[in-house]
């Protein structure tokens, strides 16, 4: 950890500057708790939910297509909450859900929320109409121009193909919103199974680093082998503890 207290890479990890006071240990997201809530496709109703939902506290996942999003999203909140497809492109809408953090504490639980999961289309996918890409583009400049800074956002890659040109494009589409607090995951480090590809992750390391600074974190996860995930779930819940959330 630097003075600043920016993130550090060591493994497939972070090391991170917890809030003092509080035991991360002692909170975890409720498996199963999630609730669908929403499907937006309409900007105008999007924008009037997010504009009524004060204070908006949550989670935004978003990635390319087949970087396996709803995989990392069922390891975090159970395996029911977000569709698996091999068929690029099958999130076409922001769905919101609604999910708890539970306190374990010395003489009783507690439960905090709800707090709000939104997972946005797959990005990059090219067999879709010239129609429904605009859309997606419009309501997407728009969730992003109103998403406050009490959302985190989780922008998910392939650790094998990280920053591919859709990523980077992304990444510079996010730039131009400062109030975003967004964290870098690089999915499928279980796949790395030559020396060469991981001999390659290694040495983007340092350029993700320098590079991508919009990203306050970076985190390096198998979702299908749990790999990193209770890391990242420390993280997120550090996010909300940081934000008076679980208080």
């Amino acid at each position: 950890m630097n003075k600043e207290g920016k993130c550090i890479i060591t493994g497939h990890h972070l090391i991170r500057r917890f809030k003092k006071g509080k035991n991360i240990m002692s909170f975890e997201i409720v498996r199963g708790s999630t609730e669908f809530k929403y499907a937006f496709n309409d900007p105008s109703q999007l924008k009037q939910w997010m504009l009524n939902e004060k204070p908006l506290l949550g989670l935004c996942f978003a990635g390319r297509s087949n970087v396996g999003k709803s995989s990392l999203i069922n390891s975090l909140f159970g395996k029911t909450t977000a569709r698996t497809s091999k068929t690029p492109g099958r999130t076409r809408s922001i769905n919101v859900f609604s999910f708890d953090i539970l306190h374990k504490g010395t003489e009783e639980n507690k439960t905090f929320g709800p707090f709000f999961l939104m997972d946005l289309p797959g990005y990059g996918y090219a067999k879709v109409s010239n129609e429904m890409s605009k859309n997606w583009d419009e309501i997407l400049g728009l969730f992003f121009r109103h998403c406050p800074s009490t959302v985190r956002v989780l922008n998910i890659q392939d650790a094998r193909r990280p920053l591919q040109s859709a990523d980077k494009s992304f990444a510079d589409f996010i730039k131009k919103f400062h109030q975003l607090n967004s964290i870098l995951i690089l999915n499928k480090i279980d796949k790395l199974k030559t020396q060469k590809e991981k001999a390659q992750l290694k040495k983007s390391k340092k350029t993700i680093i320098e590079e991508q600074v919009q990203f306050k974190e970076v985190h390096f996860v198998s979702a299908e082998k749990q790999t990193g995930v209770k890391e990242l779930e420390q993280s997120l819940i550090n996010f909300f503890l940081n934000k008076n959330a679980l208080s």
